[in-house]
């Protein structure tokens, strides 16, 4: 499946969307004081949020997915199962959809089975992206041994890969359903991976949004090693911490110019209905590439390409 771009025709693959599963809103209302003793809960949380929940049914939600990738003409995506221990509701969504779905799941390295989880979801469930979030987890990517383990595990494994969120980090839903949010940004800094990333140059690492905010230092470690990816998604609103004005075209054009094109993967955080896939972010950097010149086989490299390549898609 391709999508007509100014490019010509492109195949499309999102680096960066979230399963938003039953089990993730039934885990975020069990922390809810209000909600935990509401009945309707999910009722409620969808009258606050203004979303729909997701059926209960991993399968038919990922349908509804598939239905959304092909209204907007996209091979596929990878899907973030996004709260600690949900490996089986994305874990379902790719059994039925191996060829549309790439499956991502989050995982707290600090606790004791974090190591055995890993290895369980790449082995047998077949998902292909552990997520770290070390503000949100409160841990070192330079000193946890729990990460090492992840990530040695990862090399061993080709196909697999190790997504680590920095900088800026903010989880709307928790707003809206009136959730605390205890990240501690001290463990956000991209530049904590460069260890790791030196030690087993076989594992690869995404590092969205440009780093969110860290941008200088995500361009650091993805030059200094090559086996760092930097995904493009969001509305990248952290561009205005930036100490100079700054804009998505100029951002694209520096980032390519420390990493070339066959690092960067597209993405675009696309996370619930009725929003569904946010094509305005697609359309933003289709633009934006415009501007700054690239060709048709660089476009095809970002928007789809390197991710294949970087998961070992067919």
């Amino acid at each position: 499946m391709k999508k007509e771009t100014p490019f010509g025709a492109l195949e499309i693959w999102d680096a960066h969307t979230h399963f938003f599963s039953h089990i993730f809103f039934a885990t975020l209302i069990k922390q809810s004081p209000t909600l935990s003793q509401d009945a309707n809960a999910f009722v409620t949380a969808a009258t606050i949020t203004g979303w729909e929940m997701p059926s209960a049914n991993s399968a038919e939600f990922a349908a509804k997915w598939i239905s959304e990738f092909d209204r907007h003409n996209l091979a596929g995506a990878m899907m973030i199962a996004s709260v600690p221990d949900d490996e089986a509701s994305i874990a379902a969504a790719v059994q039925v959809f191996p060829e549309r779905i790439v499956g991502a799941f989050f995982l707290d390295p600090t606790k004791p089975d974090a190591e055995a989880r890993a290895v369980r979801a790449f082995d047998e469930l077949k998902l292909k992206v552990v997520c770290l979030f070390p503000a949100m987890s409160h841990f070192s990517m330079a000193e946890c041994e729990g990460v090492r383990a992840i990530v040695s595990a990862a090399s061993t494994r080709p196909g697999t890969v190790v997504f680590v969120h920095c900088g800026a980090l903010s989880v709307g839903v928790r707003k809206k359903l009136g959730l605390s949010s205890k990240f501690d940004l001290r463990f956000s800094n991209p530049l904590d991976i460069y260890k790791l990333a030196a030690e087993f140059p076989a594992t690869n690492f995404i590092v969205p949004h440009f780093g969110a905010g860290f941008f200088r230092e995500t361009l650091m470690l993805a030059d200094l090693c090559p086996n760092v990816f930097l995904d493009t998604s969001s509305s990248n609103k952290w561009m205005n911490y930036a100490p100079t004005p700054t804009d998505l075209p100029t951002i694209f054009k520096q980032s390519i110019n420390v990493v070339g094109t066959e690092r960067l993967l597209f993405g675009t955080d696309s996370s619930f209905f009725p929003r569904g896939w946010v094509s305005k972010i697609f359309d933003e950097q289709i633009v934006a590439l415009m501007e700054i010149g690239i060709s048709a086989e660089q476009a095809q490299a970002i928007f789809g390409g390197n991710f294949k390549r970087l998961l070992h898609l067919n």
